[in-house]
């Protein structure tokens, strides 16, 4: 090859470099892409957090599982694998890429929304105390001295652990010990044994166990945080925001045309308000 002739080649071959280089990046398919393209969906869940997703029958069944059922036709899902996880590994997992996306309950919290892209909330998490039936336990102040307990890395244990702040700040004693467990139920049965004196979960749920065993649990009173945000929502990876505004227009058509009221009822006997706007920190993915 002559001097020239390489060059030119050299300059060809760079040329087609900088093109693929260029054209790369535009070839890049996203979550939701790939989705669409293969008719496959992998998501994560917690089936431990009756009425919103927990096993029946060896099924996952539950208000979070009639929604996603909607998603998958809007998605045009054929084939889904629905990973049952511990809470404790749902939001490392998502950011692994070892599923799609988070379908369970996700607490919205400033701290999250840094980190994860939420969906419009499919439900209110209006914090709760819930006591043993009959207990002394109906304000915030009667907490100080007590036994209470939430849930390992949920969106209650910092709500758990700032009420326990404000009530030594207020001159109290603060709670007598915080107790974490790695799933709900497992704090509801210590409430039942007298393990705890008080469990603090989102409203919704607490009130679902309330109703079906009324001679053992009743709902103490409100625990929100000054400035705290109280909804429920799922969530993707920080760059898959295409894919959360798919699945928030299918929770919005929903929530517009009835079917998302319908659910609320069918699992939780009551509607909630579900809003388009002002349900994240400031900041927020």
């Amino acid at each position: 090859m002559s001097r020239i002739n390489r060059r030119a080649f050299g300059l060809l071959a760079g040329g087609a470099c900088l093109v693929l280089a260029a054209v790369q990046p535009a070839l890049a398919e996203t979550t939701l892409e790939k989705i669409r393209r293969t008719g496959e969906l992998t998501v994560g869940t917690e089936a431990a957090f009756p009425p919103f997703e927990f096993v029946q029958d060896g099924k996952i069944v539950g208000y979070g599982s009639d929604i996603l059922a909607e998603v998958e036709k809007a998605l045009g899902v054929k084939t889904m694998h629905q990973l049952d996880l511990p809470w404790q590994g749902i939001l490392p997992g998502v950011l692994a890429g070892k599923f799609d996306f988070v379908a369970t309950t996700v607490g919205i919290n400033e701290e999250r929304s840094k980190r994860y892209a939420y969906t419009l909330p499919i439900a209110d998490g209006m914090p709760y105390a819930m006591t043993r039936k009959g207990d002394a336990i109906a304000a915030v102040g009667d907490l100080n001295g007590k036994v209470v307990a939430t849930q390992l890395a949920s969106s209650t244990e910092p709500v758990a652990r700032a009420l326990d702040a404000k009530l030594k700040a207020a001159g109290g004693a603060g709670f007598k010990d915080l107790k974490l467990f790695t799933a709900f139920p497992e704090s509801y049965v210590a409430l039942a044994n007298g393990e705890v004196d008080a469990v603090i979960q989102s409203l919704p749920s607490l009130a679902v166990l309330v109703k079906e065993r009324p001679d053992v649990f009743e709902l103490a009173m409100p625990t929100p945080v000054d400035g705290g945000y109280t909804y429920l929502a799922w969530v993707t990876r920080p760059d898959d925001k295409d894919l959360r505004d798919a699945i928030s227009q299918v929770i919005r058509t929903m929530r517009d045309d009835g079917r998302l009221g319908a659910l609320q009822k069918k699992w939780f006997g009551f509607e909630m308000t579900i809003p388009d706007s002002g349900y994240l920190p400031p900041g927020a993915m």
